[in-house]
């Protein structure tokens, strides 16, 4: 993955993302728009048979907190949810009885 900044301003963040689309991105999105500091995130993939495939992130924030900051706290709960997934994900799996579907 690659990223360039193609817009920073005090509200505003415009990244492009090499080899990126929407497995990540739409997940960014989710939690960014959490955020009533948010005023819009989103993405847009460029063309989805691009390859690599190239994708912009943006963040507009409503003035009170950086782009930046709203982002890396979008990707910390990520994170979490993430942790939170596998744990859940591990315990099912140990109490497994092995039954076929």
């Amino acid at each position: 993955m690659e990223l360039r900044v193609l817009k920073k301003t005090d509200r505003e963040l415009r990244l492009e993302v090499v080899g990126e689309s929407h497995t990540l991105l739409n997940l960014l999105q989710k939690e960014l728009v959490k955020d009533p500091e948010v005023e819009i995130g989103g993405y847009d993939v460029i063309h989805p048979l691009e390859r690599p495939i190239r994708s912009i992130l943006y963040v507009r924030t409503r003035g009170r907190k950086k782009p930046e900051e709203a982002l890396l706290e979008a990707v910390d709960r990520t994170r979490k949810t993430n942790r939170e997934f596998r744990e859940l994900f591990a315990k099912a799996l140990r109490s497994f009885k092995g039954g076929r579907a």
